[in-house]
This record gives structure tokens, C-alpha cells and sequence, in this order.
């Protein structure tokens, strides 16, 4: 492991830590919050229905990981007996409050919950609750009377992303500006992957023109970027605070038809185009967020309630909601991808193979940093 990785790894884990204890010292139940045991009062054997509702489809990663690993998940935990059914809202906040009630029409037996919008759920997530279905608030903490919460430490994150934009810019950081392309501002990740971006970079360099980008939209990061050139002037940009990949994708295009280069852009997902992106320099990091551990915490929650069993062998860790205190939950650690260490996260971790990475246009630029 390099100078890079390693502390990378001690920050993340560091960083994990102070959550997590911050977490649990916060942990004081609110009024009238039933233990998370007693949601499924009338636990089931292994024949349970478990309802998943993901946000959108634009984001690679929704369709091709977390549904599947998910319903792999499920199936080991319930000896194959397990169903889960699944609906995408397709970045529709009112399509997915029809979805829970579908859910709750349909008697399934738990939901696992990622919230379009954190705060338009709420009513639909007491709905769940008063139908005695308990909820599992996956990779974005929804408000409402939640049972259980699963995912990275979201401030870590931002914090992640930005020390790796300010190595990448070095002594550009005293000198010019960067554009901040932050995620929607009804997702309630966003705004912390904001917060530990800020901690990293305020004071160390300016911040030209911020943006809280609708629906997490390339296209919408790309005409943003196209204002901040214009605004700023091309000669004053030296980076981009990106918070994901998607997002990257557009910013680059904006960058390339202004004709600006070695633009360092970070961004998060670790979407296959974003790897590609990061080989040719395109693009300088994402964060890579293993979506295994986290789907595998999520069933687990959710057959354990469904089940009638305690949450306490699985989730560790208490998190606050602005609704609900001392949340159950598991908080996964995350990790900066780079050009040095894409061997040894997502193609060890079976993600994406050399052959998926390495298409004609990438190929000489794979060879060229040691991917074969």
C-alpha cells in the first residue's frame, strides 16, 4: 500500500470513528419510539415479503448492485423462501409515496427504503408504521418513525473528496478558484458530503461558484459548470468539487468545450464511465463505496425485523434523524479511488473486470498505468 492509500485508509477509518462515537452519544430515544424489535411484533418464519424501493435509475449503480445484492442477500437469509418486490421511483418523490402504498397494500412484511426526497417521504413512512411495517432507511436517511438505517459515513465522504482535490491541485490551490457541484438539495447525503467537503477546503482555497445541482442531473451540473466558466473567466478555474460521477461526466464536457485541461475533478460512485474517466485523466478520483457490505447490512436489518429479532448483533452503530433519535443503524467505510489502487478495489473486488474497463479507447491508456 502507498504513502497515499495508507493515509487515505487511517482518515476514512478516523473519520468512521468520530461518527460512530458522536453517534452513540446521541443516542437517547424520542418519545413514544417503540424498540425496533417490537415493529414485527408478529415475527415471521423465512417465508417473508421484503418491499425495496430505490430512487432513481440514472445512477448505474441502483440497478446493476444494490437490487441484485439485495435480493441475493434475502435469499440466503431466508433459505430461499424470502420475495423481495421491487419498484424504482425513478426520481419522482410523489411516484414513490404511491409505491409505499402500494407496499402497504400488498402486506409486505418490511420495506427497505432510498428516499427520492428525505422529507416528502415522512408521511408515508408513518403510514408504513401505523400499518406495523417497519422501514429500513437505505443509503439516505429518511425522516419519519424509521426502524433501522444503513449507510457510508456521508461527511467522511465530502471530507475524502476534498483532501483528494486539494493534493491534486498542490501549489494551484493558492492561486485560483474552484466550482463546488454539490448533489440535490432534497437529498440529505448531499448536504453531508457538502459539510465534509467544506471542513476539507474552506480556508485552504476559493470557492469561485458553488451549486446545489436538481436531481443530481448531468445535464444540469453541465449547464451550472457552463455558468461558472462564463462567470468566472476560464483562467481563474482550477478545480472542480464534484459530488458524484455522474455529475463529473457533464462538468467534464462543459470543461472540454471551453477548452480547459487538466482540471481536477473528483467524484463519487466509481461508475464504470468514472473509472474510465480516471485512466485517461479525465477525470481525478471518486470514492468507491463497497455496495456489497452495505446491501448485506440492509437485508439483514430488514428479515431481523421482519422476523420479530433484535437489531443489536447487526447494527453498531445509533444515528439521529431530524425526526427520529438513536436510529439502529451500520455505517459502512468508504475509499478513495485513484489511477494507483483501481487493481485493488473495484477489479479485487469483482466490480468490474480489466476487460469491462479497458475498451478500445481506454486500452492505451490502461497499459499506459500498469491495468491489464
Amino acid at each position: 500500500m502507498n504513502k497515499r492509500m495508507r493515509r487515505a485508509a487511517v482518515a476514512i477509518a478516523a473519520g468512521a470513528m468520530a461518527v460512530s462515537l458522536a453517534a452513540c452519544g446521541n443516542a437517547a430515544e424520542s418519545d413514544g419510539k417503540k424498540d425496533s424489535g417490537d415493529a414485527a411484533a408478529k415475527g415471521k418464519g423465512d417465508a417473508i415479503k421484503v418491499g425495496l424501493l430505490l430512487p432513481e435509475n440514472q445512477t448505474a449503480r441502483y440497478e446493476k448492485f444494490d437490487k441484485p445484492l439485495i435480493e441475493k442477500k434475502v435469499k440466503e437469509l431466508t433459505n430461499n423462501k424470502g420475495e423481495v418486490v421491487y419498484a424504482n421511483a425513478k426520481q419522482d418523490a410523489t411516484l414513490q409515496n404511491q409505491q409505499v402504498d402500494t407496499m402497504i397494500t400488498n402486506k409486505v412484511d418490511v420495506l427497505i427504503l432510498d428516499a427520492v426526497d428525505a422529507a416528502a417521504i415522512k408521511n408515508s413512512v408513518q403510514k408504513a408504521k401505523d400499518a406495523g411495517i417497519p422501514v429500513v432507511a437505505y443509503d439516505r436517511l429518511a425522516q419519519g418513525p424509521i426502524d433501522a438505517y444503513t449507510s457510508f459515513d456521508n461527511v467522511t465522504v465530502g471530507k475524502t473528496q476534498g483532501e483528494a482535490l486539494l493534493e491534486a491541485l498542490g501549489d494551484k490551490a493558492k492561486d485560483g478558484q474552484i466550482v463546488m457541484m454539490n448533489g440535490s438539495s432534497t437529498d440529505p447525503n448531499a448536504a453531508q458530503f457538502k459539510q465534509g467537503a467544506h471542513e476539507v477546503l474552506d480556508g485552504k482555497v476559493k470557492i469561485g461558484r458553488e451549486y446545489d445541482t436538481k436531481e443530481w442531473k448531468p445535464e444540469n451540473a453541465n449547464a451550472n459548470m457552463e455558468g461558472a466558466i462564463s462567470a468566472l473567466g476560464k483562467k481563474k478555474i482550477v478545480g472542480v468539487y464534484s459530488a458524484n460521477d455522474g455529475m463529473a461526466g457533464g462538468i467534464i464536457t462543459a470543461l472540454k468545450a471551453a477548452g480547459l485541461k487538466d482540471i481536477p475533478v473528483t467524484g463519487q460512485d466509481a461508475e464504470l464511465a468514472g473509472v474510465q474517466r480516471i485512466v485517461t485523466g479525465e477525470q481525478y478520483m471518486s470514492v468507491y463505496k463497497p455496495y456489497g457490505p452495505e446491501a448485506a447490512a440492509a437485508a439483514e436489518m430488514a428479515v431481523a425485523l421482519a422476523q420479530g429479532k433484535s437489531l443489536d448483533p447487526i447494527a453498531k452503530d445509533k444515528v439521529d434523524s431530524p425526526t427520529t433519535k438513536g436510529v439502529p443503524s451500520v455505517l459502512v467505510p468508504v475509499v478513495s479511488l485513484t489511477q494507483e489502487n483501481i487493481n485493488d478495489t473495484v477489479i479485487k473486488d469483482g466490480v468490474y473486470t480489466v476487460q469491462e474497463i479497458c475498451t478500445g479507447k481506454y486500452k492505451a491508456a490502461c497499459d499506459k498505468i500498469g491495468l491489464k
